[in-house]
């Protein structure tokens, strides 16, 4: 691959502006779409069109004239492209050789057009029909032991795809269906059902344009989820107070210009996102939203003691909480110079941001993976729920808490099924409907499913999109413990690291995208994705087919599964590929509360909601009330000792030009990072104290001590307004010094955002080697 030019240089622009649009003429016409993909870009997210492939962010109702942000754009670009794989590609390049390429190197050759199986002899894919492919893939599935094969799922898989996908494994014997969400908001899943009695947020849109107060918690808006600066942007112009709590300075909590606004986009002009921004130690959140409550509750004592008017509101504490006595009594016990110490923050900040939200009459607490891919992942969630009940701040107009997801539709396949939790699926009704005894014991979520690749108990891997092995800690043993593996099957759009590293058997399966026309033999089709404000919406592909040979996720799923499982007149897979409207009756059938009228509602302005309780008050908790829970202390992390300076806690990050494993490009711009990924974000002072300088090339390794050496070298040093004590390197390139068993106490999500890490100047490694 050629060599890039590479700069770190401050970016001194805003969120959103002219950035953002010319990164996305840009990215269209790199894919080759500069004609056709602005008209494509109009149906994004619209009634009628389709629904985003990058994050979930909500539909509105009314939606804007363009509905979609830089990243989204990005992705649709990506998926859209005129580029495809030469039908000549692996006689001239061999697996071997095509790992020394890079992620973006690999994707950016364009789409998948033709089924392929391992030769292993010639280290090559080579064609195979699609008949042959399923024969083939149910023979070896018949032989072997369902309990060690494992079904994975990315999160951008439709409705239907997913509940067929999660009822062909439960046919089949099993519920190792982890996901995408176990390596992200699985803290979510864990924390919230303890506390509110809802896995899912509670926020709508609308609870913006009522809402007082926003408290914002390790999310980076302006990369992660940039349609949400829409609202953000009105509130603000509303002069609601934004508090922002995030070790790095995200450029999307700063400033915004609206790329849909003609007049600020000529002017120039930015609206200030954060009335209070506080960079916060890594792993610091439970002490500083311990320092708020402890604030507010002390605030209410001397308040009650004066006879004011209360801080907290203890009509909706008494009549709707549990365990407020005990953790009321607990924050008036803690020591400012202790929550000062672990948070990185000082008492005025967390008093002042504590005195903002009090006065606040509701407000909304948004957080992302900065709270829940810590070892604490699940005392952080909890904790910002604890903070929202003392106000009253669930269940009103204006007010809730909001999990903001990736991936498209990850929330809504565990909405259908795909879970390893056999409690959270309708067994019983499965059973009934479809006349058989489904799998009671609990499957493997993604670390289970690792541990038991590395322990060799695994069969075959099916993959339903994704790129696991470089989304997943422990890269260099994962990825050697593969080809032990029995059977690996890839279904995927484009080509990826994971599809060079195969089982002894394997398959790689192209499927349709989302944006592309999906034509069944009850005409053209639709399909369904669950956002993250819980809102279900019709998808409609627009464009053609990248090949005649491609076959829709559905239609892939059903192969396998007719070719693996005895026929079962209850399960018409043959009238589901023809109409996925029946898939949707099943699904109805499945879970009524959710799904009723499912054919007729799909197609709802802005999509219809989901119950959740939890929204009308009603605490579906073993107490029946919303639960305050104490945390265990402020020792958030591995390895947090604020008193060694030679261990930093590294976070992992993404840019503005990848969606999770995809990289789109080389440039960070809101970073002033480009043309490469190999850096290391750095305090000054930890540089200077370490004798590092700007440029200076260093390797990381973890500092842990477990028998195991885990590296990554090539790092280039960038000076950067991240707190002293902490690194910030990308995500997937540090996954490899992220320990498997490093993951949230209760959910098993991978503590990617503080990994203890030691630095050396890679020349001194290099001569002592």
């Amino acid at each position: 691959m050629a060599k890039r030019p590479v700069s770190t240089k401050p970016y001194s622009g805003p969120a959103g502006g002219w950035g953002s649009f010319r990164s996305v003429e840009s990215i269209l016409l790199q894919e080759e779409r500069i004609a056709t993909g602005n008209a494509v870009l109009l149906k994004q997210n619209k009634p009628g069109g389709y629904s985003c492939v990058s994050c979930s962010w909500a539909k509105p109702r009314e939606p804007l004239p363009f509905e979609y942000c830089e990243n989204g754009a990005k992705a649709t670009a990506w998926e859209i492209t005129r580029k495809r794989l030469p039908d000549d590609f692996f006689e001239t390049h061999t697996l071997t050789e095509l790992l020394s390429w890079s992620d973006h190197d690999l994707e950016a050759i364009g789409r998948l057009t033709r089924p392929m199986r391992l030769d292993r002899a010639r280290d090559r894919w080579v064609p195979v029909a699609w008949e042959d492919a399923f024969r083939e893939i149910g023979a070896e599935l018949r032989g072997m032991d369902p309990r060690r094969t494992i079904f994975y799922a990315s999160g951008r898989a439709s409705l239907e795809t997913s509940y067929i996908y999660g009822l062909f494994a439960r046919l089949y014997g099993h519920n190792n269906l982890p996901d995408s969400s176990n390596m992200c908001h699985e803290s979510t899943s864990v924390a919230l059902p303890q506390a509110i009695g809802a896995p899912v947020g509670t926020v709508q849109l609308e609870d913006f344009r009522d809402t007082a107060c926003i408290l914002s918690f390790g999310q980076n808006v302006g990369s992660n989820s940039p349609r949400m600066l829409h609202p953000l942007q009105e509130a603000a112009k509303r002069d609601v107070p934004i508090i922002t709590f995030n070790p790095l300075k995200e450029r999307g909590w700063e400033r915004f210009t609206n790329p849909q606004s003609p007049q600020e986009m000529l002017t120039l002009k930015e609206t200030r996102i954060s009335s209070q921004y506080h960079q916060l130690r890594a792993g610091g959140d439970i002490a500083a939203i311990t320092g708020m409550c402890k604030a507010l509750v002390e605030a209410d004592d001397k308040a009650m003691a004066a006879g004011r008017a209360p801080i907290l509101d203890h009509a909706f504490i008494q009549q709707h909480t549990h365990g407020f006595d005990s953790f009321a009594a607990w924050c008036r016990a803690q020591d400012w110079a202790e929550l000062e110490r672990w948070s990185g923050l000082a008492r005025q900040a967390m008093m002042d941001a504590a005195s903002v939200y009090g006065a606040a009459r509701s407000a909304i607490g948004i957080y992302g993976m900065g709270l829940t891919q810590h070892k604490k992942g699940v005392e952080n969630v909890r904790m910002l729920v604890n903070l929202l009940l003392l106000r009253g701040n669930i269940g009103k107009p204006g007010a809730g808490i909001l999990p903001v997801r990736g991936h498209s539709n990850v929330q809504g396949q565990r909405t259908v099924g795909i879970t390893e939790k056999p409690e959270l699926v309708p067994m019983d009704g499965l059973a009934e409907q479809y006349g058989f005894e489904p799998p009671r014991d609990t499957g493997m979520n993604t670390v289970e499913a690792c541990e038991a690749i590395l322990e060799g108990r695994v069969q075959a891997f099916l993959g339903l999109g994704g790129n696991f092995l470089r989304a997943v800690p422990e890269t260099q043993r994962m990825e050697a413990a593969w080809p032990g593996i029995r059977l690996t099957v890839q279904v995927a759009t484009k080509l990826n690291r994971n599809h060079l590293i195969n089982g002894e058997v394997a398959y790689l399966l192209p499927c349709l995208g989302r944006l592309e026309v999906d034509a069944q033999a009850g005409g053209e089709q639709a399909v369904t994705c669950e956002d993250t404000m819980t809102h279900i919406h019709a998808s409609r592909g627009t464009v053609a087919p990248a090949s005649p040979h491609l076959l829709s996720e559905p239609a892939i799923v059903a192969g396998i599964a007719k070719a693996t499982l005895p026929p079962n007149p209850r399960v018409t897979w043959d009238e589901w590929m023809g109409d996925y409207g029946r898939i949707r009756d099943a699904i109805e059938a499945s879970y009524p509360e959710i799904f009723k009228d499912f054919n007729r509602r799909m197609d709802e302005p802005g999509g219809f909601a989901r119950p959740l309780a939890a929204r009308q008050r009603e605490w579906q908790t073993e107490t029946g009330k919303a639960n305050f829970l104490v945390p265990a202390g402020f020792r958030t992390d591995l390895g947090t000792d604020l008193d060694d300076p030679e261990i930093l806690q590294l976070i992992t990050l993404r840019s503005n030009d990848q969606f999770n494993t995809t990289i789109y490009g080389y440039d960070d711009r809101f970073r002033g990072i480009s043309g490469t990924r190999e850096v290391l974000l750095m305090n000054r002072a930890d540089a200077s104290r370490l004798g590092l300088k700007e440029g200076d090339t260093v390797s990381l390794t973890t500092a842990v001590d477990d028998n195991v050496l885990r590296q990554v070298h090539g790092l280039r040093v960038v000076p950067y307004d991240i707190p002293q004590g902490a690194v910030g390197g990308y995500y997937p390139e540090c996954n490899p010094l992220i320990p498997l068993w490093h993951y949230a106490e209760g959910s098993k999500v991978p503590a990617a955002k503080s990994v203890p890490v030691r630095i050396r100047r890679q020349e001194a490694r290099m001569a002592a080697e």
